[in-house]
């Protein structure tokens, strides 16, 4: 019978409650569905995982270090859960870790950050619309992504697109869609009211510090000095048990094939 270890690696968040709400409310929900297997947990960025260990005296491994407890074990199975939004820089460095020890293992199962397939962003979009429905012509919700310098920024331009004419809008702190775009699509549909939420797994740092925070150069600071009425949510999307769901969703479809190396 084989022995499986299931690994769950995010970015990770400094933010205990955010973390409690969001990565471990997912890996709950993934031993839950799959209850034969073991869960193992990784954090992606290094400076999270060095300030949890100096603020929370606890260490969380990152991939390699993850990786390495579980072969120490002798599971004969590896899966693989991303809780990254798109197949970015992160996802690649987690992905070459798992490449590396790949032959170690009888089968290995790589289930797909959350924005994979068209069928995806199609579902996503539909949540963010069902979370959120505007009733007012002069209301709106606006969601903060992360952005990235990699390819997969495209996919923050493409929800954005995908979500024209319903009054919701996605941009990103680090890339493109950039805020001034939003900002001026947003005065220009007469938007008085919005609705400002991270689309991003947690609510961390860029949430509270970047979008709601009394900081001049806030996306909450700067909506308002447009005269826009904002109302913040603190609230990750891993929070949510619908995309709780779809990671779980990804992690199952991709354990009916995965690699074989027998």
């Amino acid at each position: 019978m084989s022995k499986i270890a299931i690994l769950v690696v995010s970015f990770g968040t400094t933010y205990v409650e955010t973390r409690r709400t969001t990565i471990e409310a997912i890996e709950t929900a993934i031993q839950q569905a799959f209850p034969e297997a073991t869960v193992f947990r990784a954090f992606t960025s290094k400076i999270v995982v060095r300030r949890i260990q100096e603020n929370e005296h606890q260490h969380v491994d990152s991939p390699v270090e993850a990786l390495k407890h579980i072969q120490e074990q002798g599971f004969d199975e590896l899966w693989v859960q991303s809780l990254h939004l798109t197949a970015g820089i992160e996802y690649e460095q987690a992905m070459a870790a798992v490449n590396q020890v790949r032959q170690s293992f009888r089968r290995v199962v790589i289930g797909p950050p959350l924005l994979h397939t068209q069928q995806d962003f199609l579902t996503v979009v539909t949540y963010l619309k069902q979370w959120y429905p505007v009733t007012q012509a002069d209301e709106g919700v606006l969601w903060m992504g992360h952005g990235t310098v990699h390819q997969a920024f495209a996919s923050y331009a493409c929800l954005d697109h995908m979500l024209w004419g319903s009054h919701h809008y996605l941009g990103a702190v680090e890339s493109y869609p950039e805020f001034p775009l939003e900002s001026q699509r947003l005065q220009r549909d007469g938007i008085h009211h919005v609705i400002l939420q991270p689309f991003m797994l947690v609510a961390g740092n860029h949430a509270h510090q970047d979008m709601a925070s009394e900081q001049p150069g806030s996306w909450q600071s700067r909506l308002e000095a447009t005269g826009i009425k904002v109302t913040p949510v603190l609230r990750g999307l891993g929070s949510y048990q619908q995309i709780q769901q779809l990671f779980v969703q990804h992690l199952r479809q991709a354990a009916k094939g995965g690699d074989k190396n027998e």
